[in-house]
């Protein structure tokens, strides 16, 4: 008897990391069958790449920091046809990326976007959460979509993310990657997705500094169409 397949294959899944050993075991296990996971290690001082290894990932090296340095690493890494990105700290599960590939593949969208709705106390910071709402209204305001989060859990084919030609290397690249698809025409959607409390602590939003950084970042992605190097 034939064996139907649910879960699109030919996906690579980017999982930008920094010091993420304790969380990735959770999250590699939830990688769908078939699809390859592409751990950019970004400067760990931990054992994210021997853990990366251990769980059969493809563990790509950044030297360069910074949250769209790994990105962009991971996506000149990737092979497949749709590429995928989450957050290697636990706060997302993979899994949820099926149905977003599926859309992709489908036809229906050309980048889908998981809005995150947080699960328990401690998930979503209020300040970053209040940064986070800022820039979807700044967002909004630019290019006319009316989406809600700026999340990291996302999915799209490979050939038109790099005719994006994102060039932030910091915290403005997720931004960049909606502001360009928006101006290129592109189709997006969003979806909402459970957010977890994270592994450990966050690099970019776990702190005031951090968030404002994010959003002066993403503000000058918004500002003028170009990304801060």
């Amino acid at each position: 008897m034939r064996t139907v397949t649910t879960t699109p294959s030919d996906v690579d899944v980017v999982l930008p990391c920094l010091n993420e050993a304790e969380a990735l075991p959770w999250v590699l296990d939830r990688i769908p069958p078939g699809w390859r996971a592409l751990v950019v290690d970004n400067g760990s001082t931990d054992a994210s790449a021997q853990v990366a290894r251990a769980r059969g990932a493809t563990v790509v090296h950044e030297p360069r920091r910074g949250f769209g340095a790994a990105c962009q690493a991971g996506l000149a890494a990737a092979t497949a046809d749709i590429v995928c990105f989450c957050d290697c700290d636990a706060s997302l599960d993979p899994s949820l990326l099926v149905p977003f590939v599926r859309e992709v593949r489908d036809g229906e969208a050309d980048l889908v976007l998981g809005r995150r709705r947080p699960q328990g106390r401690g998930a979503w910071p209020a300040h970053a959460r209040a940064g986070n709402v800022a820039l979807a209204r700044m967002l909004r305001r630019r290019t006319g979509l009316r989406l809600h989060d700026l999340g990291p859990l996302r999915a799209a084919r490979r050939e038109p993310l790099l005719a994006l030609g994102l060039t932030d290397r910091r915290s403005g690249y997720p931004l960049q990657m909606v502001v360009r698809a928006a101006d290129a025409g592109w189709r997006i959607t969003e979806h909402d997705v459970p957010y977890l409390p994270r592994a450990g602590s966050s690099k970019v939003t776990g702190t005031w500094r951090g968030t404002w950084q994010a959003v002066r970042d993403m503000s000058r992605v918004l500002a003028d169409g170009r990304a801060v190097r």
